[in-house]
């Protein structure tokens, strides 16, 4: 694609190094993305290992500074006088940054793109998830619903500061006066924002992509295989407890997090056929995909987007998935995989079951989900796509 040449400046707030985060890897490769297609790249960003929460007081300065942080908006707006980019793309501004920094984006005459990698804009749980179930209480009802659950962190304090934060900007329009355009990666994403108050006209779509993907897999490794984190909402005990009826099928478990030694003590007690092998190095997780027969999803929540489908399907791998949020649209039914009822495990176990049971059509799924990937997922796609979005938010502005 041939585009007139850019300069963007990138605004993220890093999630903390002890919780490796894959909205992090996916702003990194879309910088290197950028960088590869010509544009000039400058970035602004912070990262949250430098949350000071050792007393009350620096407590109570970072839930105001999570509401309006005075010094990110002057740096930020010393940057953009320095920089001069032509257009803002911001990723994440919680919970250091904060949103105080799109009204000097705005002082400044520089339109704003913000992709939407969580529902973090409303929902201060991030996640539109309570006790590990789908919720949207705080879209349907009030924002008071998340501080009466304690959504964040379980705190009442931590919750009802990043409320406050939400309820704050969108009383004062920062969301929509100062963000020019929303990108969501689905169009279940989509739909979501525009439930909750975006303007239609200003959400559009864009996938991720798998930079550098691997050679489609041959599956023969005569294994199921999940990836993913072993936390609330992941569907990993739905997981377990479907395994109960499956005897004869392996389930190789790649992760970590806080269920993993409650589920690994069920499979070892109950003889379950499951191998749990921790987390891995990028490669050998694409290799177990690769060898994978089919990777299972069952995420009980709203996966944003689902990378791991995303790296199945490079992997040349079907996906069985929860028929959920984004996972839903991801994966076409009897095509690239199939599909079962969230939080069933008889419905995954007749899932896994189906899906054995026809290996000429698992042979047609696999083809499938990698022609997807070629159709829909590549770095040349994104490319192309998130190019044209700049383009067409700066003549918009007029710029």
């Amino acid at each position: 694609m041939s585009v007139d040449p850019v300069r963007v400046l990138l605004v993220h707030n890093r999630y903390r190094t002890s919780a490796p985060s894959g909205e992090d890897q996916a702003v990194a490769n879309e910088r290197r993305m950028l960088e590869a297609h010509g544009v000039e790249v400058s970035t602004f960003d912070r990262c949250n290992d430098d949350i000071d929460e050792s007393s009350w007081a620096a407590k109570g300065a970072l839930a105001v500074n999570t509401i309006w942080s005075r010094r990110s908006r002057l740096e930020l707006q010393a940057r953009l006088r320095s920089v001069r980019p032509d257009i803002v793309h911001v990723h994440n501004t919680f919970a250091m940054i904060s949103p105080s920094i799109y009204g000097a984006c705005r002082a400044e005459g520089v339109p704003v793109v913000q992709t939407l990698h969580n529902f973090r804009f409303f929902c201060p749980g991030g996640l539109f998830l309570r006790d590990g179930k789908p919720c949207e209480d705080c879209v349907d009802h009030s924002l008071l619903e998340s501080v009466r659950h304690r959504c964040y962190r379980n705190s009442v304090g931590a919750t009802a500061a990043v409320a406050s934060m939400l309820a704050l900007h969108r009383t004062i329009g920062t969301y929509t006066r100062d963000i020019d355009l929303y990108i969501t990666p689905t169009k279940f994403g989509r739909s979501k924002a525009i439930k909750a108050g975006i303007p239609e006209s200003k959400v559009v779509v864009k996938p991720n992509f798998v930079p550098d993907p691997p050679r489609p897999g041959p599956g023969a490794g005569g294994y199921v295989t999940y990836v993913g984190r072993l936390t609330e909402g992941k569907g990993s005990e739905t997981l377990v407890a479907a395994w109960r009826r499956l005897p004869s099928v392996r389930l190789k478990i790649v992760g970590d997090g806080a269920f993993r030694s409650g589920l690994e003590a069920i499979a070892k007690r109950e003889a379950l056929n499951i191998e749990f092998v921790g987390m891995q190095p990028k490669n050998v997780v694409l290799d177990a995909m690769a060898n994978a027969e089919f990777l299972v999803m069952p995420s009980e929540c709203y996966e944003a987007f689902g990378m791991v489908i995303a790296e199945s399907f490079a992997c040349g791998t079907p996906v069985l998935a929860s028929n959920i949020g984004s996972m839903g649209e991801l994966v076409e039914d009897g095509v690239t995989g199939r599909k079962f009822t969230a939080g069933d495990p008889a419905s995954l176990a007749h899932g896994v079951e189906a899906m054995l049971a026809d290996k000429a059509r698992l042979r047609d799924m696999r083809a499938n989900a990698r022609s997807y990937f070629d159709a829909h997922l590549t770095e040349d796609q994104n490319s192309s796509q998130l190019l044209q979005i700049y383009q067409d938010v700066l003549a918009s502005a007029g710029r």
